[in-house]
């Protein structure tokens, strides 16, 4: 099972930079590839081609800025579980740290306290997470 796993990804991977996809980090995401496919497999493949081949490979904006709107479209609807993700991403794309706290504070006003201190604990962690590696 263990092997039919992983020529089942290795596909996903080819048909992903086929489809001119970035290859997705799945290390921070919430539910991995696998168990979306075991339940939605169109999904993941969507997610691959669609969402990661072609959204994130439109022109009319940088990788940091989709990273950073993902960011903020998370926390103001309260999606904290995805955030994880999205936010190492956007910070693999080049927001710093700061822009990723301006981003939650901002918000704060416009999306709800709540949301942005939800925001907050996870990019806690993931602040610290990141540093922790940075001096390995």
């Amino acid at each position: 099972m263990k092997h039919v796993l992983t020529i089942l990804a290795e596909a996903i991977a080819m048909s992903a930079s086929s489809t001119g996809a970035e290859p997705a980090n799945v290390e921070y995401r919430s539910v991995s590839p696998e168990q979306i496919r075991s339940v939605a497999p169109a999904l993941e493949r969507y997610t691959q081609e669609r969402l990661y081949g072609q959204v994130w490979n439109r022109p009319g904006l940088d990788r940091r800025d989709r990273s950073l709107i993902t960011v903020a479209a998370l926390t103001a609807a309260g999606q904290t579980a995805q955030i994880t993700f999205h936010l190492n991403r956007a910070m693999d794309n080049g927001l710093t740290q700061e822009q990723a706290a301006e981003v939650i504070t901002h918000l704060a006003y416009h999306a709800g306290w709540t949301n942005a201190m939800s925001a907050l604990a996870v990019a806690r962690e993931v602040f610290a997470k990141r540093k922790q590696a940075s001096s390995e």
